[in-house]
């Protein structure tokens, strides 16, 4: 029944890109707002179809933390869901992305529309003051920058591997970091089709102050999200 279902689902998701780059793509033409309220539709709807199809909800935890207005946000990333579900629950979501993204119908579209923040990866020290540079401007905007501190998807529960890139944004602006938990990976995992029924959990961590040095910084951050996460994690059997 599970096969069956991830199949349907799989259904579900896929043709919603095209039909919504299709349908709503005079988005494209119109303000912010209107591409960002098209981008929300769009992930409300996969929710939908997984909740009802799949049978997998998804639960925001830590609202009371949930940050309003500019910020940067740091988040574990296990899965795909992590890059949709955001936009449900954010006002104005940024996602620091792969500049390789960029091209794809679709999210590529609305992507470059909304000003994600595209890194080329392989320019290295260029890519980070890039990163910075895009980061300053969105806050300046009230944006509010969502960056996968691992830069790539883990397994549940596998170590971690925390790239120095959030440690130079939070540096550069000064400000708070709101780190954000998951156990997405359970559910909707980064390989395969299958989705597995259950409760997807985003949890919103207290703020890290402003002002922290680097090693302070990268330290209570993959601290905060890994044991928050695993305590997400089913028990082992």
């Amino acid at each position: 029944m599970t096969t069956v279902r991830s199949l349907i689902f799989t259904l579900w998701l896929y043709l919603s890109m095209p039909l919504f780059a299709i349908g709503l793509s005079p988005a494209l033409l119109m303000p912010h707002g209107v591409a960002i309220a098209v981008i929300k539709l769009w992930a409300r709807f996969v929710l939908f179809g997984l909740r009802w199809i799949a049978g997998v909800k998804v639960e925001v935890r830590g609202l009371e933390h949930r940050p309003t207005g500019p910020a940067l946000i740091a988040a574990k990333h296990q899965g795909m869901l992590d890059v949709i579900a955001p936009f449900a629950f954010l006002d104005d979501a940024c996602f620091v992305m792969k500049k390789e993204l960029m091209p794809l119908p679709f999210f590529g579209w609305f992507a470059w529309k909304t000003k994600m923040i595209a890194v080329d990866r392989a320019a290295h020290a260029k890519a980070l003051k890039d990163m910075v540079r895009q980061t300053r401007a969105r806050l300046a905007e009230g944006r509010q920058i969502l960056i996968f501190p691992e830069g790539t998807r883990t397994t549940p529960g596998e170590p971690a591997d925390y790239k120095p890139g959030v440690a130079a944004i939070y540096r550069d602006v000064d400000a708070p970091c709101w780190p954000v938990a998951t156990n997405s990976g359970v559910h909707w995992p980064a390989h395969g089709f299958k989705r597995y029924p259950g409760t997807v959990v985003f949890e919103f961590l207290p703020p890290i102050p402003a002002g922290l040095k680097r090693a302070a910084f990268m330290a209570e951050l993959e601290s905060r999200i890994e044991t928050a996460s695993t305590a997400l994690l089913p028990p082992k059997t």
